[in-house]
């Protein structure tokens, strides 16, 4: 988003709270999602013997989210806020931490923390490999999205509706051929990481997402009511604007 600030870039995929902060921020001037990309992948992973069920159990409890004031985070700390705790961002009634999601993992193994939200394919290595469970599951919750920023977007209209044609086409491909994809995602990932991807890995946290090419704003509104409720947006400009169809 500091990059659509500063013209460094013009098209990106982001979480929806990020996109409507910079949104926020700019007082509706410099966001616009132009697609959706995809919903569900996103949970809070408890470990499997844990008694924590409600938000009221995590008094004096830690969860890891992925990076302050991102999706999950905002989640999280709404989610818990909704359950009667309070909850500041450094503190609280329970403690969110922050954490890269490769540190997430270890700290879990080693049980220092009681939960993690966070996204695929995090949620399934937090079962498959540290034996956690899902408590909370956000299955229908917009987890990416398109955003041009306003100015390439009003510049160069065409431009941002021939991409957004490539990503619905894409969307489509990827909806009707899964294993194929899954195998060009591991292939990605090797190439990104030089570390071994089990596909089963894949396979099993590709069941939690869904790619799709809808944006709805009443989904929206529900991420500015969470932030508002974790404390990170007071004053948001009506989402009339958010929302563009090139």
């Amino acid at each position: 988003m500091e990059a659509i600030f500063a013209n460094s870039i013009d098209l990106t995929y982001v979480g929806p709270s990020p996109a409507i902060n910079a949104y926020a921020r700019s007082r509706g001037e410099e966001v616009r999602i132009v697609s959706g990309a995809t919903n569900g992948g996103a949970a809070l992973v408890v470990a499997g013997d844990s008694r924590l069920k409600s938000p009221a159990d995590f008094r004096g409890k830690k969860i890891a989210t992925p990076q302050l004031g991102n999706t999950q985070d905002v989640s999280c700390r709404a989610w818990l806020s909704a359950g009667g705790l309070k909850i500041t961002q450094l503190g609280g009634d329970a403690q969110v931490l922050p954490t890269a999601n490769p540190d997430q993992l270890s700290l879990f193994q080693q049980r220092k923390v009681d939960g993690v939200w966070t996204v695929e394919p995090w949620v399934s290595r937090l079962e498959m490999e540290a034996g956690g469970k899902v408590l909370v599951e956000e299955a229908d919750s917009p987890t990416t999205v398109l955003v041009s920023s306003a100015k390439f977007l009003g510049a160069s209209r065409e431009t941002v509706k021939k991409f957004v044609a490539a990503h619905r086409a894409l969307t489509d491909w990827i909806k009707n051929n899964p294993a194929e994809a899954q195998k060009l995602v591991i292939g990605e990932l090797v190439e990104e990481t030089r570390a071994k991807i089990a596909p089963e890995l894949i396979e099993h946290a590709w069941k939690r997402i869904s790619v799709t090419n809808e944006i709805h704003r009443e989904v929206l509104e529900k991420f500015v009511g969470n932030a508002k409720a974790a404390g990170f947006l007071r004053d948001v400009p009506d989402l009339v604007r958010l929302i563009e169809n090139p």
